[in-house]
């Protein structure tokens, strides 16, 4: 880790409200304690979206969600549901929630360069009811995550501009990076592993991993 011995670092709010100044009235006055009808809609609208968590000694993580248009359910305007779906099985932000359930959630919707955030608390809940809700193709998640709402407000899309990141014509090609496989292969590998066995081993992860993303639920 890069040492900041030498770096001005700033230590208190004071000094941050200095350098960057306060926001402004609209900033503050758009934060809602519940979800109203554009963030309702936003949601409706949302394919994808990012879960932050924490360890009770603060460590982070965040952890995305994604599927069809909606897939968060609103069920009232300080309650949403976040199905999970099939995974890694790391459980890093269950597991979190199930320690601190204070969490983060950022909706995105493709072609739009603004944000919706939405802070509060969550538990785990395996409620047959509310899970078959949540089914796509007769398949329900094991179990889901319900929030309850305690902040939620818009975000602008400077952040979104500037990376153009809904521009396609700044869309990486695929072939620049290597494959999943092949990453965590080389990230994983003994020292002892010959060449010509890393590669036929990186060959067969990328068989199943082909596999595995083809059942998605």
């Amino acid at each position: 880790m890069t040492q900041t011995v030498g770096r001005r670092r700033l230590t208190s709010i004071s000094e941050l409200r200095e350098t960057v100044g306060s926001p402004t009235e609209r900033a503050v006055r758009k934060q809602l304690a519940a979800l109203d009808a554009h963030c309702r809609a936003f949601i409706a609208h949302s394919p994808f979206m990012l879960l932050g968590t924490a360890a009770p000694d603060g460590r982070c993580d965040v952890s995305p969600k994604g599927d069809q248009p909606g897939f968060v359910l609103v069920e009232d305007d300080t309650t949403v549901v976040i199905p999970d779906r099939p995974g890694n099985k790391r459980c890093d932000s269950l597991q979190n929630i199930l320690q601190n359930p204070h969490v983060g959630l950022l909706f995105l919707i493709p072609g739009m360069d603004e944000t919706l955030r939405v802070n509060g608390s969550a538990v785990l809940v395996q409620d047959e009811e509310l899970l078959q809700r949540l089914a796509v193709d007769g398949k329900p998640p094991l179990l889901a995550i319900v929030v309850n709402v305690e902040e939620a407000f818009l975000h602008c899309g400077r952040s979104s501009l500037r990376a153009q990141v809904w521009d396609p014509e700044r869309y990486m090609s695929r072939a620049e990076m290597p494959t999943l496989s092949r990453m965590i292969a080389d990230q994983t590998r003994p020292a002892e592993r010959a060449e010509a066995e890393h590669e036929r081993l990186i060959r067969e992860q990328e068989v199943r991993t082909a596999q595995a993303y083809r059942c998605l639920y």
